[in-house]
């Protein structure tokens, strides 16, 4: 059970995620990033502490995870916010199980509570409060996004915090290549070739974007920011469009291992019932996700199809024009299904018994829950859906 009590800024607490995370061990997934592991793993690589992600020592081994707020967290924050950025600082990072002391990025009082736990010097707490600042900008902790987000703030840090393989990197060049290519010729006025759509492509993935892609922003006659901003989520769209490619054939035997798998030893006639309603909801929860996120994809691949289709760049400047909204949906919804394929996984390798006693499989069920739900409305409002979606629904 909860059990935590208040120090300056921080929650110090002893709860279910903390044993969530001792189950998560080595392991970093879409809505967790584990600099814990990280720092144990590179303890040789002068790398890691020559371009650390904090430049704290305490921070840099902290956990941060993409946290679904509650609605009795909703105090510490002076706006309503869907999901929240947490740091936990383990008391031991050998137990995870003892505990550790808690804060949200942008909580009240935040800087304070992180100037005090991370002994920083001004400098350092400037320049880690900023990185905390973007990274709490964007819907998951996955390595590609953190590390293309912090790329194009001209972040400078170790690869070893992105656990991206070369492999996997080959890939989604290639699958943007083949994406691109059929916009080449409306953007190079029938001139490209695969010079010109290895030339995009690098330019799209690069850090900055600057006049390679202006012959694509005159197409869309849009501004630097509008533009900036839009390329920035369009690398997002493209990515997530790859990854369901690669991680969603996974998702249903998942699943299925979800709505079977049985603690061993007594179960509390509570837990019973938890257990059993906590399946269906996230059998049901990952169902409307994809759902969700299929019918994104499927917006900008309308747009982008007019695009190169018609030669009609309207609909997707107006797509790039709601990407950003569009994308912070996107990427909690992906990042929620994401979570659970890789950490299931994880802990549960295919092919091996499903052997969890029903203490941590509640708090595993718990956090698959926690990364689903409604946004809060401000003043009662109802957030405004972008005209592309809009028009997709009507057609």
């Amino acid at each position: 059970m909860f059990a935590a009590f208040l120090l300056p800024g921080f929650i110090v607490s002893s709860d279910r995620s903390v044993r969530f995370l001792g189950a998560l061990g080595g392991a970093s997934t879409s809505r967790v990033l584990n600099l814990s592991r990280i720092a144990a793993d590179n303890a040789n690589n002068p790398e890691h502490a020559q371009k650390p992600l904090f430049l704290s020592p305490i921070v840099n081994r902290c956990f941060l995870l993409k946290h679904r707020t509650r609605g009795d967290e909703t105090y510490l924050f002076a706006s309503p916010r869907a999901v929240a950025t947490k740091l936990i600082l383990p008391f031991d990072h050998d137990d995870l199980r003892s505990g550790g002391r808690s804060v949200f990025v942008e909580q009240r009082g935040f800087e304070e509570a992180l100037a005090s736990a991370g002994n920083y010097k001004s400098e350092a707490l400037q320049r880690d409060l900023s990185i905390l600042k973007l990274l709490n900008s964007i819907p998951s902790l996955d390595p590609f996004l953190v590390r293309e987000h912090l790329r194009n703030n001209r972040i400078d840090v170790a690869p070893c915090y992105f656990a991206i393989s070369a492999g996997d990197q080959e890939r989604m060049y290639r699958f943007v290549n083949w994406e691109l290519s059929r916009l080449i010729s409306l953007a190079s006025g029938g001139r490209g070739g695969e010079r010109e759509t290895d030339r995009m492509v690098s330019a799209l993935l690069s850090t900055q974007v600057d006049e390679k892609l202006e012959p694509l922003r005159l197409t869309l006659g849009l501004t630097g920011n509008d533009f900036r901003e839009g390329v920035f989520s369009w690398r997002g769209f493209l990515y997530y469009k790859w990854s369901m490619q690669k991680f969603w054939p996974d998702v249903m035997g998942v699943l299925r291992e979800i709505s079977s798998v049985q603690p061993y030893g007594a179960l509390e006639p509570e837990q019973k019932v938890f257990l059993t309603s906590a399946r269906r909801q996230i059998i049901r929860m990952v169902r409307d996700a994809g759902v969700h996120v299929n019918k994104s994809l499927s917006v900008y691949d309308h747009s982008f199809g007019e695009l190169v289709a018609n030669q009609s760049p309207k609909t997707f400047r107006d797509f790039l024009l709601s990407a950003p909204y569009m994308f912070l949906e996107l990427g909690e919804k992906l990042g929620a299904i994401s979570h659970i394929v890789s950490f299931w996984r994880y802990r549960f390798p295919q092919g091996r018994p499903l052997m969890v006693d029903a203490e941590e499989l509640t708090a595993i069920f718990q956090d698959f829950a926690s990364g689903f739900g409604e946004k809060p409305k401000e003043d009662g409002a109802v957030p405004r859906r972008p005209d592309v979606i809009n028009a997709i629904d009507a057609a």
